[in-house]
């Protein structure tokens, strides 16, 4: 199951049962199938706070994964701050809805084990959220 909330921000357009079929097909085109995922949209506030708290970052980022994945059922925690989505979105020269959903599937993505840290695994998440961003329908 695959939840959505929004905390100290209006809950953003997308379409939950859309949004919830193109994350299944995604995950399995990974051999992944969902079990519980809870998406909490943010400011940068909280999203701060949060790196703070959990992982011990003094910075803020668009994405937080928490993944209690087990064997091939993704279980995990993401929150998306909804202002650095915002401000990504002018920097990059995206649509703010395409840079919501790339953010949306990089969090998947993450738990389907792909990383984007160490050389060369950012151009490869890259394509991976390309190539999910075009099977959605």
């Amino acid at each position: 199951m695959i939840s959505y909330s929004a905390e100290g921000v209006k809950f953003p357009n997308i379409k939950k049962r859309e949004t919830t079929n193109w994350i299944r097909r995604v995950a399995e085109s990974y051999g992944k199938k969902i079990g519980e995922i809870g998406y909490l949209f943010v400011n940068d506030g909280k999203i701060l706070e949060v790196n703070n708290e959990y992982l011990g970052h003094d910075y803020y980022t668009d994405i937080i994964t928490f993944d209690y994945t087990e064997g091939d059922t993704l279980n995990g925690d993401i929150v998306i701050s909804l202002d650095t989505v915002s401000s990504n979105a002018q920097q990059f020269g995206r649509p703010y809805d395409e840079e919501l959903h790339r953010v949306i599937i990089h969090g998947i993505l993450h738990l389907c084990g792909i990383n984007d840290k160490g050389p060369g695994e950012r151009e490869i998440m890259e394509a991976a959220e390309n190539k999910a961003l075009a099977m959605q329908s």
